[in-house]
């Protein structure tokens, strides 16, 4: 789905692009409070290990929580956590529990600090937001630097490649390839109405960005794979961490990049 032709529709959003073109990109996730919405955790710390059911409320511009939201790809609100150092990372879903309070089983294996961001669209806004809080994970805490850029990714016996580059101010596209067992996968499974979905992160402040590919499952064009494109815009230079989800036999699987935009 190319993100810069479509009209502005909850459904035909990128997460965190929530605008047109690629100049003038905003980052995204930086701020807890944008345009009167606040987002207002209840859980602000946990311990390794620990499963916890994480909470939080949006707050709206009357200062009350927010209950009526718009589907973005078949949810209401898509969770990213993160490790600030981006060597971790989640794409969660979270249910109402009533009162505008939202929750989500969450288990962080290690220490550290963590940035939690919640993508939404309130009902008849004119576009999406995507705010950010910090969340501290008690525990024996070991730094680790960023992974190399590498054209390729393998999680159980599946091979993702990229190709294509990032730069500032434009339209970049990214193709992505999966193999499993070093056959090409042609049969990727829709996954919230959608063969991937692409996260960047933008090491150092994670500045987020949430594009999907181009086309949509049963539109008659699409092919369910090996290669799935995408139109993504990133807000400034940098170095990004890319998280691709994909769907296939039944189980939903990441792919992780390292990619420097210059």
């Amino acid at each position: 789905m190319n993100m810069g032709t479509h009209a502005a529709h909850p459904a035909h959003q990128a997460h965190g692009h929530h605008g047109h073109g690629g100049v003038g990109v905003a980052a995204e996730g930086l701020q807890i409070a944008k345009d009167g919405h606040v987002l207002a955790p209840e859980t602000l710390r946990l311990r390794a290990g620990e499963t916890v059911d994480y909470r939080f409320r949006i707050l709206g511009k009357d200062g009350a929580p927010l209950t009526a939201f718009a589907a973005t790809h078949e949810k209401k609100i898509h969770l990213i956590v993160a490790r600030r150092d981006l060597t971790g990372f989640w794409h969660l879903h979270p249910v109402e529990l009533g009162d505008g309070v939202w929750t989500v089983r969450l288990t962080l294996p290690e220490a550290g600090e963590y940035r939690v961001l919640a993508d939404f669209w309130p009902e008849g806004a004119e576009k999406g937001l995507t705010l950010g809080a910090d969340l501290a994970v008690a525990g024996a805490y070991e730094p680790r630097p960023v992974p190399e850029p590498t054209a390729a990714f393998e999680v159980d016996g599946y091979n993702v490649g990229i190709k294509g580059e990032l730069r500032p101010e434009e339209a970049n596209q990214l193709v992505l390839t999966v193999h499993h067992n070093g056959e090409p996968v042609t049969d990727l499974q829709p996954y919230l109405g959608a063969y991937g979905h692409l996260v960047a992160l933008r090491l150092g402040d994670l500045a987020y960005v949430h594009v999907h590919p181009d086309g949509a499952p049963g539109d008659g064009v699409t092919q369910p794979g090996p290669e799935i494109a995408f139109q993504a815009h990133v807000p400034g230079p940098g170095t990004y961490r890319l998280f691709l989800d994909f769907k296939h036999e039944d189980m939903v699987r990441t792919a992780h990049f390292t990619v420097v935009a210059e």
